[in-house]
């Protein structure tokens, strides 16, 4: 269980320190310290917290409280996802969580904040930022990824399907959502339903939520890409596919010919006059290779070899 007073900083305190009402607080706790000690932050909530692991971020407004949750993908594998709940007020907010990913945002803001103006929702607005701020070199490295992709499909000529496409369209599909979670959430607080937070401080969530969407046409940029390079995939197939039947006709053609001659002689009707002719044998083999010479120049004029 940890206590911080929002003032020039975060101000680590004890528990009494937060009914002093002399700043805006931040609590941590696991979910088991919140059944103990809810009663202490004297919140009207009408719906329970969520206690169990949900792939969701939301937030519910309750008669004289906030709450939800928090589901973020972790960025080193986009699939595992960090969990913690949050409820709040006027007063402060409660983070629940049981990971300790929450209180190591909470750190990095303590190490790295100054505010001239100290309040609740620049508070929100640096730890939401802590969330997505790494976000936007993710995205560039899987675009280099997808870039680096297209170049080996291309020397491949497709004969490969790279696998890692699969799992970048995968984890674009998570943050696509995650994104689109995160905007309906800035959104909620923007409104101010409760009327928690000063008027002139909103723009915090609205400059949050724009940023949640520019990174959001970002994923939806590279969903494109992945369909094009998927597209490519298929198109060098498809290439490398017509190379070879063109390669199978042109010897299909150049053999009908010869298999004619074949089965013509082949038949031995016995007054067949080239039978008995002593130069029939040299002169079918040189017919048979000035076949195969024209077919392969006429072949090679029509550009099909």
């Amino acid at each position: 269980m940890r206590f911080f007073l929002i003032k020039d900083t975060l101000i680590p305190c004890e528990k009494e320190d937060i009914s002093t009402r002399t700043a805006p607080y931040v609590a941590v706790l696991t979910f088991e310290e919140w059944k103990v000690s809810s009663a202490l932050f004297d919140m009207v909530i009408d719906l329970e917290i969520q206690t169990t692991d949900q792939r969701e971020t939301k937030a519910v407004v309750n008669y004289d409280s906030l709450t939800g949750c928090f589901s973020i993908p972790d960025r080193e594998k986009i699939s595992a996802r960090h969990f913690f709940s949050f409820a709040l007020d006027e007063k402060g907010i409660v983070l629940i969580d049981d990971t300790g990913y929450a209180l190591m945002q909470i750190e990095a803001i303590q190490r790295s904040k100054k505010w001239r103006m100290p309040s609740l929702e620049r508070f929100l607005y640096d730890f939401l930022e802590m969330i997505i701020g790494k976000d936007l070199a993710l995205l560039e490295k899987m675009e280099h990824q997808l870039n680096h992709t297209e170049e080996e499909i291309l020397r491949s000529k497709g004969e490969d399907f790279p696998t890692e496409l699969n799992q970048i369209r995968g984890d674009l599909i998570d943050l696509r959502v995650h994104y689109e979670q995160l905007i309906d959430f800035g959104q909620e607080l923007e409104e101010n339903e409760n009327g928690f937070f000063q008027a002139e401080n909103l723009r915090f969530f609205r400059l949050f939520t724009e940023r949640v969407i520019r990174l959001q046409d970002t994923v939806s940029s590279l969903r494109d890409y992945v369909v094009q390079l998927r597209d490519l995939v298929q198109s060098e197939l498809d290439v490398h596919q017509n190379k070879i039947m063109t390669l199978l006709t042109v010897v299909t053609s150049i053999f009908l010919p010869l298999t004619l001659i074949a089965g013509w002689y082949g038949m031995n009707f016995r007054y067949m006059p080239e039978l008995n002719w002593k130069a029939s044998y040299p002169v079918v083999i040189l017919i048979s290779i000035l076949i195969v010479v024209v077919c392969l120049v006429w072949f090679k004029k029509k550009k099909w070899l």
